[in-house]
């Protein structure tokens, strides 16, 4: 396979931090590199040994562990470097689009570092380690699993169609084989085979667990997905991993939550006045120039984090709120999306 090396430049935010390393900057207060710990010199500036560390690392996770030879790792280094200077020298630095952007670089650096310092300020105690696994996993937590068919149809009066079927006397899986829009179902007779309560979407789990072993639901469930109606076959008590199984998974939720914790108390300390007004709705933009789709964008993205045990089943989650930066590449064709498969598992 022909490694191709991925370029500098859009590598990814990580190498910002080590751009600032850099005697090429005009900063008076950047660290000073001494010549026994640079590898190249370029016009007399030098390219840090760290800053060719951090290169490769970055390089090994975005391509999955595949090396690249170091002299063209080098040569990346030294381009930009090349780069750098010349910008420096035409004064680009202090444009205000390129001095906006820089500083918003710096803020990004300074919020990673300031959550690094106080995680290995406080870090997390075997104490809160095993509080969480008792709440989430282990004894405190609900462990029981669930067996339960299911069909699923567009509309609520199908759905009660349905179970006055099932009043009668029908089967529920040649229902489910005849009726259900749930492809991979409604060739099993409905069957979802066993799971916790948290893979499965709020109404649904809340419906499975207040019917008894061997009912089905009197009246319609409605999901995002559609109407359901539900048979609970079975449930039993889960076995929780032990706590060494789990322990790597559980580490950073809590770290996310001291750091929330934190935030908050910030928040409350720190005088803030909101001055954006509410706007009414705008109305829709035009397609913007490919160069400026291609800017980076942030957004939040809502991700359901799962504690699995060693088979692979959910025994735990937790909801996360996440900021994602992701470059926008200009795109040349729009394509339909595909209709999506009705399923009643969250995706992650």
């Amino acid at each position: 396979m022909k490694k191709t090396l991925i370029p500098l430049l859009v590598a990814g935010t990580a190498l910002i931090a080590t751009g600032c390393d850099q005697k090429a900057t005009t900063d008076a207060s950047a660290p000073v590199i001494n010549k026994a710990d640079a590898i190249a010199i370029v016009n007399g500036k030098y390219i840090a040994k760290a800053t060719f560390d951090s290169l490769e690392k970055e390089i090994a996770e975005r391509s999955q562990g595949q090396a690249f030879p170091k002299e063209k790792l080098l040569e990346e280094l030294i381009q930009r470097e090349l780069l750098v200077q010349d910008a420096i020298q035409k004064q680009l630095d202090k444009t205000p689009e390129v001095a906006d952007r820089l500083e918003e670089a710096k803020k990004s650096i300074l919020t990673q570092a300031e959550v690094q310092n106080f995680i290995k300020a406080n870090p997390v105690t075997d104490a809160e380690i095993k509080a969480e696994y008792d709440s989430k996993v282990g004894a405190g937590s609900n462990n029981t699993e669930y067996k339960a068919r299911h069909i699923l149809v567009k509309t609520e009066a199908e759905a009660k169609k349905l179970i006055a079927e099932l009043d009668k006397g029908a089967d529920f899986a040649k229902l489910a084989n005849k009726n259900s829009l749930d492809g991979k179902e409604a060739q099993n007779g409905g069957d979802l085979g066993w799971f916790v309560a948290g893979q499965m979407v709020e109404p649904f789990s809340k419906a499975v667990i207040a019917l008894e072993k061997g009912k089905y639901t009197k009246e319609p469930v409605q999901t995002q997905f559609g109407w359901h109606v539900i048979l609970r076959e079975d449930s039993r008590a889960q076995t929780p991993p032990p706590l060494e199984a789990v322990k790597e998974q559980l580490m950073p939720m809590l770290q996310r939550k001291k750091v929330q914790d934190m935030l908050e108390n910030l928040r409350k300390q720190a005088k803030v006045e909101i001055l954006m007004k509410d706007e009414p709705a705008k109305p829709a933009e035009a397609p913007k120039p490919a160069a400026e789709a291609a800017k980076p964008v942030t957004e939040e993205v809502v991700v359901e984090e799962e504690i699995k045990d060693k088979d692979g089943k959910t025994v735990a989650k937790e909801t996360i709120v996440e900021e994602v930066t992701e470059e926008k590449a200009p795109v040349a064709e729009e394509k339909k999306p595909e209709a999506a498969k009705p399923a009643v598992e969250k995706k992650k």
